[in-house]
């Protein structure tokens, strides 16, 4: 890491050591952006050096020292950037860098991308002399000079006033659905490698995060033709090449190439990544990604939440933090997976396991910011949180839209069945009948269901979580006895 000029002082110590350095509410000072306030972070490339006034940060808005403790504000920070060898095609990249960097300032939490973009600063932090957010401004360009010498000039506005984010975010938002545009029409069949990004791995440490044509980083912030840019500027930073190797699998998207990467970058957690599953060695999840997914299989079905969801609770009766909380941190876990919403817009969306097909419930919000994309036959068969509150009332609402998972899913991508639906067997099977009652504090066998809790990227464990496939349980009764002395 270059070395701070020396006639620039700062009351914070800046290493790569901070980098998942968390804030919890009992050191928090102040928290800017996140669930609660608007946020984004831009950068555009300048092609006039004249344009722009090197090391210079201007501030819109409250500055810290105007700021009640525990209170939060809108936050936004843009650059401005000069360098021969910049382009437009590295905007995106430099971007991302934002949380790389402002990682390594002690007593400041920098987490997600784009308009997700949530930051904390802590009390010690103001306590030792953060009196401005220009100095972390300062801070950061420093870094980025240091850390990607192809930047010659940058410059950098901060703004806090809510009103001139709100305003603003709506331009941010047009630029960032430019740059996600340009790789819908480019798939993984058309290019020889993927593209590994790392930069998660200082909070998931075993996270592979592998950028394909169809299936944009978790994060929402790389494409596959950021990576490609990224790798080549920087040949030792966080974007390397995967070779692609051998197809083994292309419905489910998995490549020798890939499992050899998975290895390495995991440090042998995981052997093996199916790039478009959900059920079936699925991608890991970092703690960084837009869109969180999680199996129902009371209905053999698929729901997503968001990270900016303003839902309390999902029909599995779990916010998004918690279900984030559970898959985060680098983990393989059927079952959830963590993605970018540009995926949502792959022909191969989890087609693993029926894509569209099998998705049967959204957060209104997402499920409105994706409706172009949704098959027009599945729009109105997926439900929302307006539609049904718990799985009860979901089953009655797909079982109403004859949702394909009540008759069971055909995968679009080959025809083939790969669930056999619920509605009749749940109909026509028999009452159960105990064939021999169990003895005092005993269970029978084939009743005994294995628990294994997950653990959390926090270090905890998660709410114990029991995923039942294929299977009909029936209780007549419950007898509790108390177990007598011999």
């Amino acid at each position: 890491m270059g070395e701070p000029e020396a006639d620039e002082e700062f009351p914070f110590d800046i290493n790569p050591m901070y980098e998942g350095e968390r804030i919890r509410k009992a050191s928090l000072y102040v928290e800017l952006g996140g669930q609660n306030k608007p946020g984004f972070e831009l950068v555009h490339f300048e092609p006039d050096p004249n344009k722009i006034k090197d090391g210079e940060v201007s501030l819109i808005g409250p500055d810290l020292e105007e700021m009640e403790e525990g209170s939060t504000h809108a936050y936004t920070m843009t650059y401005k950037v000069y360098g021969e060898q910049i382009e437009e095609d590295l905007e995106a990249v430099i971007e991302r860098r934002n949380h790389e960097y402002q990682g390594y300032i002690q007593g400041y939490m920098h987490l997600n991308q784009r308009a997700e973009i949530w930051v904390r600063i802590s009390k010690e932090a103001v306590k030792k002399g953060l009196k401005s957010l220009k100095q972390i401004g300062k801070a950061t360009i420093m870094l980025f000079k240091a850390e990607l010498p192809f930047i010659k000039k940058m410059e950098a506005t901060y703004i806090t006033d809510e009103e001139e984010v709100v305003r603003r975010l709506a331009d941010a938002n047009k630029i960032y659905e430019a740059r996600d545009v340009r790789v819908r029409g480019l798939h993984d069949e058309d290019v020889d490698e993927f593209y590994q990004c790392t930069l998660c791995q200082s909070f998931a440490p075993t996270n592979v995060c592998v950028v394909s044509p169809d299936r944009t980083a978790l994060c929402g912030a790389m494409n596959w033709f950021d990576s490609r840019a990224a790798a080549r500027v920087d040949p030792e930073g966080p974007n390397a090449p995967i070779p692609k190797g051998e197809c083994i699998d292309p419905i489910g998207g998995e490549y020798t190439g890939v499992d050899e990467a998975a290895v390495r970058l995991s440090g042998g957690e995981y052997d093996s990544i199916k790039l478009h599953s959900f059920l079936e060695k699925p991608h890991t999840s970092c703690g960084c990604f837009e869109v969180a997914g999680f199996y129902i299989p009371e209905v053999d079905g698929i729901g997503w939440v968001h990270r900016g969801s303003k839902v309390s609770d999902t029909p599995i009766g779990l916010p998004f933090s918690s279900i984030a909380s559970s898959v985060g941190g680098g983990k393989q876990v059927e079952g959830f997976l963590g993605i970018g919403v540009q995926y949502f817009y792959s022909p191969k969306f989890i087609q693993y396991d029926g894509g569209w097909r099998r998705v049967v419930w959204m957060a209104s919000d997402l499920k409105e910011r994706v409706r172009g994309v949704i098959p027009e036959e599945m729009r109105d068969k997926i439900a929302t949180e307006k539609d049904v509150r718990n799985i009860e009332e979901l089953r009655a609402f797909l079982k109403k839209v004859d949702h394909p998972v009540v008759t069971g899913v055909i995968r679009d991508v080959d025809g083939a069945r790969i669930t056999e639906g619920w509605a009749a067997a749940a109909e026509t099977a028999p009452p159960a009948e105990m064939e021999e009652a169990a003895a005092p504090g005993e269970v029978e066998p084939s009743t005994r269901v294995p628990i294994t809790p997950q653990v959390m990227a926090s270090g905890g464990t998660s709410p114990v979580t029991i995923i039942l496939k294929d299977a009909d349980i029936r209780i007549g009764e419950i007898i509790v006895k108390r177990k007598r002395d011999k």
